[in-house]
């Protein structure tokens, strides 16, 4: 009944829009389709008029992230797969109308090929030989667990074969263009001739920076002209520039003060009220506590307990002196150190090696870790005792029964473990009761220890020289703002977010209370990396969004590499995908461009004369020489690389002067006084296959082309 009512009172409304639709209907019957449906929603872009899926586009981004580890962001996603999905689209596009298909027996057949698979001990028979069979129950198994739930291998393995599939379409493509693809001998013989006939010449050259930049002048106009006249080099895109200010949210003084002294109350015993008791109960300060583990999670420590030891090296150097001269049970601190108040007390005190060689015998039972074992406990260490008996004065017998029994990596290799350096002995990852065995009897020991894998026979081989070491329990806080100092910060950015809203300037607030602008120039709309701000994606959708204007501002809470703060910030500039293309970054690309080509016509104004003797006389300049200059080397000595000097050289006539070159540097006129072509030779193949070499090479051109001349339409950014 309430949503019958809520209809009733919406029904004008109801009408209106179901009127209008029929009105469109009239005028255009396709159109009410498109009213109530649109497959743009469903659609992330278009590729030569095909759709690519929202939902699948979706998908492949959260493979790619879970693929990645979570090192990717969300962005790096969204651009790699869809640079992966255009690829293949405009691949399969130019291979259909070419009447070649990649086929399931292509992919399966390069897919067997793989070096991972041929090699790969899950898909060898009993003769060590390649299975094909093997592999299809393998993929079949995972495709089972997929169906049950466990879907990670299933769909690596399926971007594996689409990857393959890819990679196999460009192979496709790429080696029909090759076939087509050829150089005759001639070719290779004005190659040869073109690029080693040697060239001596004189000239005069004028470089640009001999005239102040200070006396040419670009205008807008002009760089837009020049823009407008290259539209390949200077596509219009919508860009959006930002100003902002940033207020990290930072402990004040009072804040590192009150986390020292919190810090510095767990050292002694202290008594609190109870509620459960109803009374006042002590609580052991750190200094008196022997249950390290128990005593900072009870006390809420920033900091978990570290059962490692560790040499003066590796503790913080404010105090590792005082922790050095420190005994067992003597509390060190408060102290500061990365962000931390902490208080640290010496539980041990020990002479332990860096590092120590040691071998093993295993003999598990079965419930130890990693055990298939059918041994009791019991019958385990009798076992092991017997071998203990055997082997403890007897190393050739310690090998041999090493290789026989155990089945981990030190099978074959007598039992050896090699080199394990303390902090991997004592990790979270290394048995507790190895390394304790390891660390604490000396070269030479040998005995029957229990560890979580069973009954080991352990005998350390080597050590290093012992020096001093601690092992700590360290109780820490993390110096952070107050609530009290984060409203503080809050309320500044809220003032700067209104003054801006009633029209003040963002320079002036910044002027008035000493803050820093920044600034974000041209952002594109699939941008998520802001300067100074990190990855900040949430602003550059605020920046893009339709109704949004220059001048429009809002505060933004932001993280930045784990450290949070505010930005507001002020939309200061905006180009539309349909408008001018001259930005400051295009300026600033232009501009020396431009600045040249005017130097260059004032030089030429200049440089006058019917000999290069008076041309460098006019012109307060010498005649320089150059030297056995080719084209495949075009250096002039003392100017650098000209290419399009060099080039006029080899064309103009011996002994006359040239027009005037506009080059790289300067401007030049020349005089080429000799040419001496290289030895002809017999055989010019050499040359031709380098010539088809560096057209193949260029294969990877190919697909820049293809993306250029397809139509792409691009939606991302409404859903990312």
């Amino acid at each position: 009944m309430a949503i019958l009512s809520k209809i009733r009172d919406r029904s004008m409304f109801l009408i209106l829009i179901v009127g209008l639709a029929l009105f469109a209907f009239v005028l255009d019957p396709s159109s009410i389709q498109q009213f109530f449906s649109s497959s743009k929603v469903n659609a992330v872009g278009e590729v030569n008029g095909e759709e690519i899926d929202r939902e699948e586009f979706a998908r492949e981004v959260e493979n790619y992230r879970t693929q990645s580890g979570g090192r990717a962001t969300q962005m790096q996603a969204v651009n790699a797969v869809w640079n992966s999905m255009i690829s293949e689209k405009i691949f399969e596009s130019q291979l259909e109308k070419a009447g070649i298909v990649v086929g399931e027996k292509d992919i399966w057949d390069a897919m067997v090929a793989l070096p991972e698979i041929q090699n790969s001990p899950l898909f060898r028979n009993e003769a060590n030989l390649f299975n094909e069979e093997k592999l299809k129950e393998y993929i079949a198994n995972m495709k089972d667990d997929a169906e049950a739930g466990n879907s990670t291998a299933w769909l690596n393995w399926l971007e594996t074969e689409k990857r393959i599939k890819q990679n196999l379409q460009r192979q496709a493509y790429t080696s029909l263009v090759s076939a087509g693809l050829g150089v005759s001998l001639e070719e290779g013989k004005r190659d040869y001739l073109y690029n080693n006939t040697k060239m001596d010449a004189q000239y005069v050259y004028i470089p640009y920076t001999s005239i102040p930049d200070s006396l040419v002048t670009i205008t807008k106009g002009e760089i837009e002209k020049y823009v407008n006249e290259n539209p390949a080099k200077f596509k219009p895109e919508a860009t959006r520039s930002l100003q902002y200010i940033k207020l990290n949210i930072e402990p004040s003084e009072a804040d590192d003060a009150e986390v020292k002294q919190t810090v510095e109350n767990f050292i002694e015993d202290r008594e609190e009220y109870s509620n459960a008791a109803k009374t006042t109960v002590k609580i052991a300060g750190l200094k008196n506590a022997t249950h390290y583990e128990v005593f900072l999670n009870d006390n809420k420590s920033d900091l978990s307990f570290d059962n490692s030891y560790k040499y003066k090296s590796q503790v913080a150097s404010i105090v590792a002196d005082a922790i050095f001269d420190a005994s067992e049970g003597d509390v060190v601190g408060p102290y500061k150190d990365n962000g931390y108040y902490k208080i640290s007390k010496v539980v041990e005190v020990i002479q332990l090696p860096d590092s120590v060689k040691s071998s093993h015998i295993l003999v598990p039972y079965s419930g130890s870790t990693r055990s298939t074992s059918t041994k009791t406990k019991e019958e385990a260490k009798k076992t092991a005792d017997s071998i203990f008996a055997l082997v403890k004065n007897n190393k050739t017998k310690f090998t041999e029964i090493a290789d026989e029994i155990n089945t981990d990596g030190t099978k074959g290799k007598g039992g050896d473990i090699g080199w394990i350096r303390k902090n991997q002995a004592f990790s979270q990852s290394f048995d507790k009761d190895f390394a304790e065995f390891i660390y604490k009897n000396k070269t030479g020991s040998i005995d029957v220890v229990e560890t979580s894998f069973g009954f080991h026979i352990i005998r350390i081989d080597e050590q290093t020289k012992p020096e001093k070491a601690v092992k700590l329990a360290t109780f820490g806080r993390i110096i952070e703002a107050s609530e009290e100092t984060e409203n503080k910060i809050f309320e500044q950015a809220e003032t700067i977010a209104s003054k801006l809203a009633d029209g003040v300037k963002l320079k002036e607030i910044a002027s008035e209370n000493d803050y820093k602008i920044q600034s974000a120039l041209n952002l594109k709309v699939l941008d998520e990396n802001i300067p100074g701000l990190s990855n900040q994606r949430h602003v550059v959708t605020w920046a893009f969004d339709s109704e949004r204007e220059i001048g429009d501002s809002k505060r933004f809470d932001v993280d930045i590499l784990g450290k949070r703060a505010y930005a507001v910030v002020l939309l200061s500039g905006k180009t539309e995908k349909d408008g001018s293309a001259v930005n400051s970054e295009v300026i600033s690309k232009v501009r020396p461009e431009l600045i040249n080509k005017k130097k260059a016509a004032l030089i030429k104004g200049k440089m006058n004369g019917n000999s290069l003797e008076e041309i460098a006389k006019n012109n307060n300049s010498t005649i320089r020489s150059a030297s056995s200059v080719t084209l495949a080397s075009p250096l002039l000595s003392g100017v650098g690389n000209e290419p399009a000097v060099v080039g006029a050289m080899s064309t103009i006539k011996l002994d006359e002067i040239s027009d005037k070159i506009e080059g790289q540097k300067g401007v030049f006129m020349v005089k080429v006084t000799k040419r001496e072509t290289p030895v002809e030779l017999e055989n010019y193949d050499t040359f031709r296959k380098k010539i088809l070499g560096n057209l193949k090479g260029r294969e990877y051109q190919l697909y820049k082309v293809l993306q250029e001349t397809a139509d792409i339409e691009d939606y991302r950014a409404k859903f990312f």
